[in-house]
């Protein structure tokens, strides 16, 4: 296993000068090159394969089958999406037909940003590492990945990997804690993308703000999950469970808590239960069936708020300090005011929240902070779009948990303080591109718009509106009437 090192502060500022030459050298304005790279990048990952499977397990006890079907699968299926797409995403785009401005053949070129940095987070160490490295050079930036330093093995897998693979005058690795991110940060990027939790966001955003740098925050939040009780039961646990003790729940968008009928609460406790004994025949610790805490510093925030919950555990509870372990753990009658319910528990823990009305759980949702994402169980098309137009998050699902960020064509970002800005397919290629507009403009067009020269007259401001005002609808005589809403049944 390759062996974790930090980068020596001093050679931060000289990476960054060498990638900026890199990016003047302009062997990424030629697309040919950027497509070898991320073939590179594709040829990185598929020998590797087993390497990072191994790093995966140090670092977070992951399962194969995890690593596989979240990272290592799925990544090669998505970054050769990048390959086969980035000729079409890369080509100049003529903006939409205007009688006035097609003369002048308005043109959208499809420019990068400089030098980019990428802060990336321990729990998807590819997934939210290598998949925007292949945005930024499908868009033709240089970039230095930040990896996450609580992810050792993986890390310095990166640091062994890229240079074999990868330009060097293009693309680097930092490895290190707090005073290499902070010297990064202090550096003049074209954009940064970070993704971890709120109070760091707000460090990477005021450092940024003094280059004026744009940034894309991918954050978190506590997604709700909404279940009706007229959804697909069996169906609702097991998704639902799943979802939650992924990675020993450590995913930006696990389902962080429920809200539910008060009456429905036992039934779904049941399924729950039953879905747990199917997926662990010899229990969730045994071998290779679930990931650990990714640090004693995550069991012991995770574990703490087992202990200091109100609310009855009806199902787990088993926590081991020297392995990391904490089993899918359910827990019932939580309250508002519950430690679980305190902050993102990116944990295995599940509490359920019973109310007594739809509305109710809405308004809850709605007096917290705008989550990354919201869930919704139901058979009923009214229900889904009761929780949908009734609440703001970054995305909102029915039926399923946690695997839309890997969702080709969808966009994955936050609202509010769960994010801003967007990656992933072409959105990440969109983030890390500048739209530099351009007209090129004939003599003739003065004879469309002579009426911008002096002297102005009367009659140029005529025909400027003649030329330039377009025909409204006539002025509505009120407010449209309003779509009702939907309770649950009794």
């Amino acid at each position: 296993m390759s062996k974790f090192e930090f980068t020596p502060i001093e050679e931060i500022d000289k990476i960054h000068a060498e990638l900026k030459a890199g990016f003047y050298s302009g062997k990424l304005k030629d697309v040919a090159y950027r497509k070898y790279q991320i073939l590179q990048l594709l040829y990185l990952l598929k020998d590797n394969s087993k390497r990072f499977e191994e790093s995966f397990a140090s670092d977070l006890g992951r399962p194969p089958l995890e690593s596989q079907f979240f990272e290592i699968a799925s990544c090669i299926g998505e970054i050769y999406n990048y390959y086969k797409s980035v000729d079409k995403w890369a080509k100049p785009e003529r903006a939409p037909f205007s009688l006035l401005w097609f003369p002048m053949r308005p043109t959208i070129y499809k420019e990068p940003k400089g030098v980019v940095l990428i802060i990336a987070p321990f729990n998807y160490p590819i997934f939210l590492s290598l998949l925007p490295l292949a945005s930024a050079i499908a868009a033709g930036n240089t970039v230095v990945l930040k990896p996450s330093e609580s992810t050792p093995a993986t890390s310095a897998l990166f640091a062994e990997l890229f240079p074999k693979y990868l330009d060097n005058d293009l693309v680097r690795v930092v490895n290190g804690s707090v005073p290499e991110t902070t010297r990064l940060l202090e550096l003049p990027w074209g954009h940064i993308l970070y993704t971890g939790g709120g109070r760091v966001g707000r460090i990477v955003a005021t450092a940024a703000a003094k280059h004026l740098t744009p940034v894309t925050l991918e954050l978190g939040g506590k997604s709700p999950v909404f279940v009706d009780p007229k959804c697909d039961l069996k169906m609702t646990a097991r998704r639902i469970l799943w979802g939650k003790a992924a990675n020993a729940g450590q995913t930006c968008v696990a389902p962080d808590y429920i809200i539910v009928p008060r009456s429905f609460q036992d039934t779904l406790i049941k399924a729950f239960k039953e879905a747990h004994d199917e997926f662990y025949p010899d229990g969730p610790k045994a071998p290779g069936q679930m990931s650990r805490l990714v640090t004693p510093q995550a069991f012991a925030r995770v574990s703490g708020l087992l202990k200091n919950t109100k609310g009855t555990v009806v199902l787990g509870g088993e926590t081991d300090e020297a392995t990391k372990f904490i089993a899918p753990t359910v827990i019932k009658d939580v309250k508002p005011d519950d430690a679980l319910m305190s902050e993102e528990i990116f944990g295995p823990l599940l509490p359920i929240m019973p109310v007594d009305s739809i509305d109710e759980g809405i308004a809850y949702v709605n007096a917290h902070d705008h989550p990354l994402a919201i869930y919704a169980f139901t058979n009923d098309e009214q229900f889904k779009m009761k929780i949908f137009n009734s609440t703001q998050s970054g995305s909102a699902h029915v039926n399923e948990t946690i695997i839309h960020p890997g969702a080709e064509g969808l966009p994955f970002g936050g609202v509010g303080p769960s994010g801003s800005g967007y990656h992933t397919g072409k959105y990440g290629f969109d983030i890390f591109t500048h739209l530099r507009s351009s007209l090129h403009s004939p003599g003739w067009v003065d004879a469309l718009m002579s009426f911008r020269y002096p002297p102005y007259t009367a009659a140029k401001i005529k025909s400027m509106n003649r030329t330039l005002m377009p025909s409204i609808p006539a002025r509505p005589k009120g407010p449209p009437k309003l779509s009702s809403g939907v309770s649950w049944s009794k």
